[in-house]
């Protein structure tokens, strides 16, 4: 997967807007793949579901807090990529009290599709996800892999080792 160009797709994501007024000052906002990773290095991570446990408690708990670290590697952002909708992903990253990973919704699985890592985990009843990974990506260029082992549909696991911060940081 090294010095491959990442998928060019269109996420669809909800975007607070204080001039709307109201409960739910969100609109929606289109952003491309280029928007995300064009002129800049950033790490993508990407998870099977938000408010998962491991995803949840460890992985993107553990990128926020090393952020800085990554940063001084040269790192410009870090992102969080999940199989769900804007509306989701949001309402996880409020839930972490993020500051430092942005989260990227691939609601419809097209982005994961294309990197070839969309997995069935229906033996969850979670449907379509994404399989555990983490990349850096140089200018849309992704330039380190880090896949979990046993890449299938409905895996009995979930294997986190590799695609760890702690993992990713001493690889880079």
């Amino acid at each position: 997967m090294i010095n491959v160009k990442v998928p060019q797709v269109v996420f669809r994501t909800r975007v607070r807007d204080e001039s709307i007024g109201g409960d739910n000052p969100f609109k929606w906002e289109d952003k491309t793949t280029e928007e995300y990773f064009k002129s800049k290095t950033a790490i993508l991570f990407s998870l099977p579901g938000a408010f998962t446990p491991t995803c949840s408690t460890y992985q993107l708990p553990d990128f926020e807090k090393l952020a800085g670290q990554f940063y001084d590697k040269g790192i410009d952002a870090i992102y969080c990529l999940s199989v769900n909708d804007a509306f989701v992903m949001n309402a996880w990253g409020k839930s972490q009290n993020l500051e430092n990973v942005q989260l990227i919704p691939d609601g419809s699985g097209e982005f994961s599709r294309k990197l070839g890592m969309l997995i069935a985990k229906d033996n969850l009843g979670f449907g379509m996800r994404s399989w555990r990974y983490a990349a850096i990506i140089k200018d849309q260029i992704i330039t380190h892999w880090f896949e979990e082992p046993g890449f299938s549909d409905n895996h009995g696991q979930d294997p986190y080792t590799v695609s760890a911060p702690q993992y990713v940081l001493e690889n880079m």
